[in-house]
């Protein structure tokens, strides 16, 4: 018989050719966090030279803050095999030879030869990604304070607009103050749901029970016209903001009354899980249902393009799934899941 290592040479050799190849940085540990190999990627993502960490220990790459945690929890996997973190991908830090940290997502995995367990880890600097969360991250707390600077700003000639209605005492024109009134209540609601955009879905509020098509039937009044007409197919009752709700349909049935020319029948009803609002009309060509969504995006002349922007971000506040789709007539079909349901 040969030397069974012979056999293994090979495939040493083309572990070898892809690891020194791998954009990933890769590094084997023995039982005593030694450093039994380093390919060259880890000295252009942490400035070690293989040469100069093999042999050495792990903690040599581990910033000094998270050395204990890292070695009482490699003891105790030691020990008990339990893993205190996800082994298939986690972000941690990494020390870099000239003393920075750099942020990594990492892997790891192990392996026992010849009676002797071996871990190995792969990572890759995630600089850039981590950078662009936080250029977010700041960006979206500038809208959040810009969005209740705003806020507050629309509502002080709000209030004083509606309080001087109050003082108004005009028997013959009881019809339009009330019109008024329901504006300036509106655009208070309309100044609500744009903090709910501006901020984080957790923080949505008003919640309750409510009645799918009582509150769509609600909304028709708002846009409704003479050649079209609503249908509310079956009933659902769904935990939403109910003036939030009002506005996902006031924008669908705009949507669908501006869109389409003659007699066209809007239908409303529930799906497994959600709801629906489809129309008889012309439809959305399937190249353009991504873009109906976009800010800006209309094919109105008198349109601004928003009302669909201002549906597809609400469904994304409160976590629901949404998709366009078409009718059995060919019109446009919205259909929302993922809607919690009240019981």
């Amino acid at each position: 018989m040969g030397d069974p290592s012979a056999a293994l040479s090979p495939r040493r050799q083309a572990f070898d050719a892809l690891a020194e190849a791998s954009a990933d940085g890769i590094i084997m540990l023995d039982e005593e966090s030694v450093i039994q190999y380093a390919n060259p990627a880890v000295e252009r993502i942490l400035g070690y030279p293989s040469e100069e960490i093999v042999g050495g220990s792990k903690m040599t790459i581990i910033p000094e803050r998270l050395r204990e945690v890292h070695m009482e929890a490699f003891q105790r996997y030691l020990e008990t095999g339990e893993k205190h973190i996800d082994w298939t991908y986690v972000e941690l830090p990494g020390q870099h030879k000239d003393g920075h940290e750099v942020p990594l997502a990492i892997s790891f995995n192990d392996f026992t030869r010849d009676g002797e367990q071996y871990f190995v880890g792969t990572f890759r600097d995630i600089s850039v990604r981590k950078d662009v969360e936080r250029k977010l991250e700041r960006q979206n707390e500038r809208l959040d304070r810009f969005a209740s600077m705003l806020a507050h700003e629309l509502r002080n000639p709000l209030y004083v607009a509606q309080s001087y209605l109050d003082f108004i005492d005009d028997e013959e024109n009881t019809a339009t103050i009330s019109q008024i009134a329901d504006a300036l209540q509106r655009i208070d609601e309309i100044i609500e749901v744009l903090l709910v955009l501006a901020r984080d879905e957790s923080e949505v509020d008003g919640l309750e029970t409510v009645e799918m098509q009582s509150v769509a039937a609600e909304a028709w009044p708002e846009t409704a016209t003479d050649e079209v007409d609503l249908t509310l197919v079956g009933t659902q009752q769904i935990t939403a903001n109910p003036s939030h709700l009002r506005h996902v349909f006031e924008n669908l049935f705009r949507n669908a009354i501006r869109h389409n020319d003659g007699a066209v029948t809007v239908r409303v009803g529930a799906l497994d899980g959600g709801f629906y609002v489809e129309d008889t009309g012309r439809g959305i060509p399937e190249a353009e249902r991504e873009a109906v969504v976009e800010a800006g995006y209309t094919t109105d002349d008198d349109g601004i393009g928003l009302g669909l922007t201002f549906v597809a971000e609400l469904a994304d506040a409160y976590g629901w799934d949404y998709v366009i789709g078409e009718s059995d007539e060919g019109g446009a079909r919205f259909e929302f899941t993922n809607v919690t349901r009240s019981n």
